[in-house]
């Protein structure tokens, strides 16, 4: 029986050079990850690990080489594709009321059309999305709390179950467990070990790994504007 066929890199940098409008942050980054596969970003403050995510996203510039993301070009990813992003902070809280579910909600929006709400079959898939993401993260039971009224690690938990609510094939995340407590960091960890099995590729942005070592398989240290120094890391059950 013939082997499977290598399957795409679900987010590819190639001599990547990327920044914003004043110039690079980070140079010629080679870098592949594969559906299933959790990668940490670590290093300094200023070192370039988020500024490699934000171009991903859009947020920053590729100045020159190649960045493509679940197979398509950076800068033509279709809406919908798969793409979840759980930033490291949110300012809802403050600017904007807003309940649990009404974030959360936020991530089934998938650049649809305004009447997405009146199908009375989408909303109740949505719907069920939305509960299901909560469920995962521990926080069903705040559904209808205003968003303001949780503590700074339940709002990190929304804002990974806003991007779970689009059933993400490739999540990125940005210091996801900073400031949480031991308790939460686990519960993340197990959140994130049933998307990788589920064929996620997972990138998050870190300062320390202990608290997700079990799910991390490679760890790549950014330095000076260069991803350098990867080596491997075995996760738990891989």
């Amino acid at each position: 029986m013939s082997a499977p066929p290598p399957r795409s890199p679900a987010l590819a940098y190639r001599r990547c050079c990327a920044g914003y409008a004043d110039g690079p942050v980070v140079r010629d980054v080679d870098l592949e990850v594969s559906p299933g596969e959790c990668v940490a970003l670590l290093g300094p403050n200023g070192a370039g690990k988020t500024t490699l995510v934000r171009a991903a996203l859009g947020l920053a510039r590729v100045h020159s080489g190649h960045l493509e993301v679940l197979g398509h070009p950076h800068d033509r990813l279709p809406a919908g594709a798969g793409l979840g992003y759980v930033p490291q902070r949110h300012t809802a809280a403050t600017a904007v009321p807003a309940t649990v579910a009404e974030v959360v909600a936020g991530g089934r929006l998938g650049g649809s059309g305004p009447l997405r709400r009146l199908l009375p079959a989408q909303h109740r898939r949505d719907r069920t999305a939305v509960l299901g993401a909560l469920e995962r993260v521990g926080l069903r039971d705040r559904a209808r709390t205003p968003l303001a009224e949780l503590s700074g690690g339940q709002q990190r938990r929304v804002l990974l179950a806003r991007a779970l609510a689009g059933a993400p094939r490739l999540l990125l995340l940005d210091e996801p467990t900073a400031g949480v407590d031991t308790g939460a960091a686990r519960a993340v960890a197990a959140v994130l070990r049933e998307q990788l099995d589920g064929g996620t590729a997972v990138v998050l942005v870190t300062h320390e790994t202990a608290a997700l070592a079990p799910v991390l398989h490679r760890v790549v240290r950014v330095e000076g504007g260069c991803a350098c120094e990867e080596r491997r890391e075995v996760a738990a059950g891989a």
